[in-house]
């Protein structure tokens, strides 16, 4: 392992150590204007597979690749308006925006809806290090998943196992940063641009987003498109799954896609079990294991549920435990009675309204987050 100090080397000794590194496979460790961040090749598989061993139980979640300037975002996603706009606006600064990727970076990095969230960092040294490698390199975090955010390469050590430490190749030491906000995440790729994680544009005239206390409001031209978003809020939340569980509230008439969106979350949960309304059973519980994560998805429909009574019969409070996803539709036929257990337990709540839009098989979603 190479650690190199910012105050003691040379600039261009970094960046011809830093290229020649990440040539040879290698992770380096870097600092950024956010955190310090784990930068490996994002078209070598060999050094993707190594960041993704070092980050340890990503779940399935998507790494970013941090570019020098729009030309070469073009070249790994495509950039439709919504994301030029945010480029201009925002970049270079601590904003990752989501696009369509173009399938030029190795597996684990895009997401598994094809999108892949690009950046432009504003921190020189991060710009003149990919500049001359000639290509993105990853743009995640330095800390293990789960552990705390690393402002110093203390932090970074500090959620380590000997293993861990063993896959790096070359830390660039710059001290202790600033203690910023990680990047926020756009994404561009629906109707409307989602914020996935309101970050360091807070206060910066930040996009619409489906953060608590707001709403957002989708279209969804297909069943399929209406299956993927549910599959994105779900990713979204992911975190939450194993440390409270996370509850859908369906609401809209009979026949729009509660169904449909229900469908959504299994799939993202990997269920190979059919989905269908219980309106008759009124819960059906499936088993699921996503990467590392196992629990229970619980598929709910309240509509013959007229009394507290009856609700408590169905002991629907007690599906609400870490580890399960719990899609409810007609919520609003038991919210009065279960919503104050929901929010006691600290459970995530994503309301979900969906209503018809101009043609056949469009769809409105409104979607809000307590």
């Amino acid at each position: 392992m190479i650690r190199l100090k910012t105050q003691d080397t040379a600039t261009t000794e970094i960046v011809k150590t830093a290229v020649r590194v990440l040539q040879e496979g290698g992770l380096v460790i870097l600092p950024t204007e956010t955190v310090y961040g784990a930068g490996v090749d994002t078209t070598n598989q060999a050094a993707v597979d190594k960041l993704l061993a070092y980050k340890s139980r990503r779940e399935g979640k998507p790494l970013s690749i941090a570019v020098t300037d729009t030309q070469m975002a073009e070249k790994y996603v495509e950039l439709n308006d919504q994301a030029r706009a945010l480029y201009r606006q925002f970049m270079p600064g601590p904003v990752t925006v989501v696009s369509r990727s173009r399938g030029l970076v190795a597996e684990g990095v895009a997401s598994e809806f094809g999108t892949l969230g690009a950046r432009i960092p504003d921190y020189d040294l991060v710009v003149e290090i990919v500049r001359a490698f000639g290509r993105p390199i990853t743009a995640t975090s330095a800390n293990a998943s789960g552990r705390k955010r690393p402002y110093s390469i203390e932090d970074v050590f500090a959620g380590l196992s000997e293993k861990q430490k063993s896959l790096i190749d070359l830390i660039i030491d710059a001290g202790e940063l600033p203690h910023n906000e990680p990047s926020t995440v756009i994404d561009t790729t629906l109707s409307a641009p989602v914020t996935l994680r309101p970050g360091g544009l807070q206060g910066r005239g930040m996009v619409g987003s489906a953060k608590a206390g707001t709403e957002l409001a989708l279209h969804s031209s297909s069943e399929q498109e209406t299956m993927e978003i549910a599959g994105r809020l779900l990713l979204k939340h992911w975190d939450a799954v194993a440390d409270h569980g996370v509850v859908f509230a369906l609401e809209g008439p009979l026949g729009v896609g509660k169904t449909v969106f229900a469908k959504g979350l299994a799939q993202f949960l990997q269920i190979k079990d059919n989905i269908s309304s219980p309106t008759y059973t009124y819960i059906e519980e499936y088993d699921f294991r996503r990467h590392q994560t196992a629990g229970h998805f619980y598929h709910l429909d309240m509509w013959k549920v007229e009394s507290a009574e009856e609700l408590e019969r169905l002991r629907v409070t007690e599906l609400l435990q870490p580890g399960t996803v719990s899609a409810i539709e007609w919520y609003s036929q038991v919210a009065a009675w279960l919503e104050p257990a929901i929010t006691k337990l600290g459970v995530p709540l994503i309301k979900v309204e969906i209503d018809e839009g101009n043609e056949s098989d469009e769809r409105k979603l409104l979607i809000r987050e307590n």
